[in-house]
């Protein structure tokens, strides 16, 4: 299903994938739109993938929220990318529906704009991380593209995003709640 060009009523289908390296955050990014889903009574699956590496290997994941039945939580042909580095954009970006939206890091893709995608995709590259560190937000590029990519598809209520991403914070990283929401509405303003 394509993307509706109009980006002020909320989809009925999201199918992201979320993609980077190791320790960029993007399996708790995904967490955090898959608990949004939840939290907004929506059919949810979230899938993680990641190499065997802690850090600095691949990790990505799929998150389906949808209103419908999800059939399988594999992604072959997302309406939605967001991409830290420059082999995801290159891996998952030729994949997108044509009209998805792809929101890219350009500091770790810097040849991202090489990168052909199907027609149609909104295209939104910048320098989440760092835009983030910047803001003394370090290791918060993953929330800023979902606070992005939130402002283009609205997949979830605000509310109900921000309760969502309250909910994925662990009280032991109480402290880590205020940044992030931070870098959520960097991510939303820009």
């Amino acid at each position: 299903m394509a993307m509706p060009t109009d980006t002020s009523m909320k989809t009925n289908e999201m199918l992201c994938v979320l993609s980077g390296f190791g320790g960029q955050g993007v399996l708790f990014a995904g967490k955090v739109m898959a608990n949004a889903g939840l939290l907004d009574g929506r059919n949810v699956s979230w899938m993680p993938s990641y190499g065997p590496e802690m850090r600095g290997g691949t990790a990505n994941c799929n998150v389906s929220l949808s209103d419908e039945a999800i059939g399988s939580p594999f992604i072959t042909k997302p309406t939605a990318l967001i991409a830290l580095n420059q082999p995801s954009v290159e891996k998952f970006g030729p994949t997108l529906v044509e009209g998805g939206i792809a929101i890219i890091d350009t500091t770790l893709a810097m040849n991202a704009d090489a990168v052909e995608l199907p027609a149609g995709v909104r295209r939104f590259s910048f320098k989440a991380t760092q835009l983030a560190e910047d803001k003394g937000l370090k290791g918060l590029a993953n929330i800023v593209c979902l606070g992005k990519l939130w402002a283009e598809t609205q997949f979830a209520d605000l509310d109900v995003l921000e309760a969502a991403l309250r909910k994925c914070v662990p009280p032991k990283h109480a402290n880590l709640l205020e940044p992030n929401l931070k870098a959520l509405h960097m991510g939303i303003e820009l």
